[in-house]
């Protein structure tokens, strides 16, 4: 699973001529530079900004991956894992890039407001119905369980850890606040993630900032290590030689693509209902979101951990973050960690919302959604009282449901996508708007 991910990223990269490298600039200049420019946060009433789409994407994908999943690959793989999840992250820029396109070219208007995803892709450029409808169900189930269940499980043991608080009250306070935001619809959501990942972020940044700066002289090693270990061949204890980069390589690349979600066709889905007249760049917001939520989020919180001089050996990914913390900060340190999992794993439960919500209305034509919302309310609160590991076997399982025909309509519809466009904006607006404009003939036509 992990090379077919990898695998559809390489693809796209050698396809587009690396261009999240080599038109490092132009994607940056439409994204994070825009955010300085009037039209940067503009959005209509049919949909929303890109900015807001972005906003939304990252929170469903930073997460207490970027926290505990950094740990858990550093303390199983080495120092080395972080280096393939900088190769996991370089090809998933291009992956996300070609999701974000596919689902602004296939997207259709329902109700004066853009929907999309792979369910649609697949279905309208495919014409593979039976296709888009196992990824859909899959994706529905998926925000039960991995979007939703084990990210209010994470704010209730955070909180518990941190400030004694019962898991059935932060259960209950926790239901109350989802259900207020996720009946606002995707306004609502936009608009809350849209404060709220730059206020996390932020703060995140500032802390992790912090734990490095208190240990700098250390840093060269660390980074030294990162690259000495990725390629280290030695036995471990007694086992064949490569051992070491094996497990660097595993879990560095699995942990990466569980952060940053390239491949599962969850950002897509989002991104698709920006109000944006370029699929391509919307395109580039999914590089842009890539390149924070692993290249930066992930190698920082890396650094944390190796600066601090922790014995990985024995703790899991919540612990050696925590410890990681307490080193540089003390007992505050415990407390900001625990503030970032909260933060984090919240931001990924709204978000995650949409995507379950959107799904089920590919499948049932928009029916039954407040009962899914009522639904995901109430999985909310029993993720913060049960023992999840079921769940996340589930949840890993429906992952892989997902991905299979989200990279299977990626590489069918490559031709799509082309290189020539990426520099002529005039060309692909005008195919985009008349491509468009068909189908939202049809898509609002009465039943």
């Amino acid at each position: 699973m992990l090379l077919l991910l990898v695998g559809v990223g390489v693809f796209y990269t050698v396809k587009l001529r690396c261009f999240q490298l080599f038109g490092f600039k132009k994607w940056w200049n439409s994204t994070f530079m825009s955010l300085f420019r009037k039209n940067g946060k503009d959005k209509s009433k049919e949909g929303i900004s890109p900015l807001q789409a972005v906003s939304t994407a990252l929170a469903g994908s930073v997460g207490t991956g970027n926290i505990v999943g950094v740990a858990n690959a550093v303390s199983i793989g080495g120092a080395g894992a972080v280096f393939w999840m900088w190769i996991a992250a370089f090809f998933g820029m291009a992956t996300v890039f070609a999701e974000n396109v596919l689902g602004v070219k296939y997207r259709i208007r329902k109700n004066g407001k853009y929907v999309g995803g792979p369910m649609y892709y697949i279905d309208k450029g495919l014409g593979c119905k039976w296709l888009a409808v196992v990824f859909a169900a899959a994706c529905t189930l998926a925000a039960l369980g991995m979007g939703n269940m084990t990210q209010s499980n994470s704010v209730a043991g955070a909180l518990k850890q941190s400030f004694g608080i019962p898991t059935f009250i932060s259960g209950g306070i926790l239901s109350v606040i989802v259900g207020l935001i996720i009946f606002g619809g995707i306004g609502r959501i936009a608009g809350i993630t849209e404060k709220l990942v730059p206020v996390m972020t932020g703060l995140y940044l500032i802390g992790v900032i912090a734990v490095i700066a208190i240990n700098y002289s250390r840093v060269p090693s660390a980074a030294a290590s990162i690259i000495t270990q990725a390629f280290d061949i030695r036995a471990v204890s007694g086992g064949a030689a490569g051992c070491v980069m094996s497990r660097a390589i595993k879990y560095g690349i699995s942990r990466g693509v569980f952060s940053n979600e390239a491949g599962l066709g969850t950002s897509p889905i989002v991104h698709s209902a920006a109000e944006t007249d370029d699929p391509y760049k919307q395109g580039y917001w999914g590089v842009f979101q890539v390149f924070v939520d692993t290249i930066v989020l992930c190698t920082l919180m890396a650094l944390c951990i190796l600066t601090t001089d922790c014995d990985i050996n024995g703790l899991d990914g919540i612990q050696l973050s925590t410890l990681s913390f307490e080193k540089a900060l003390g007992s505050a340190g415990g407390l900001f960690m625990s503030l970032s999992i909260v933060l984090f794993a919240f931001g990924t439960l709204v978000s995650w919302s949409y995507y379950g919500e959107k799904s089920l209305e590919y499948l049932t034509g928009g029916k039954y959604i407040y009962v899914y919302r009522i639904l995901y309310i109430i999985f909310t609160f029993i993720g913060c009282i049960t023992s999840l590991s079921l769940v996340w076997e589930l949840s890993d399982t429906l992952n892989g449901i997902m991905a299979i025909p989200n990279l299977a309509a990626l590489i069918l519809l490559s031709g799509k996508i082309r290189y020539s466009e990426l520099s002529d904006g005039k060309n692909r607006l005008k195919k985009h708007h008349n491509l468009t404009n068909m189908r939202n003939i049809v898509s609002d036509k009465p039943n």
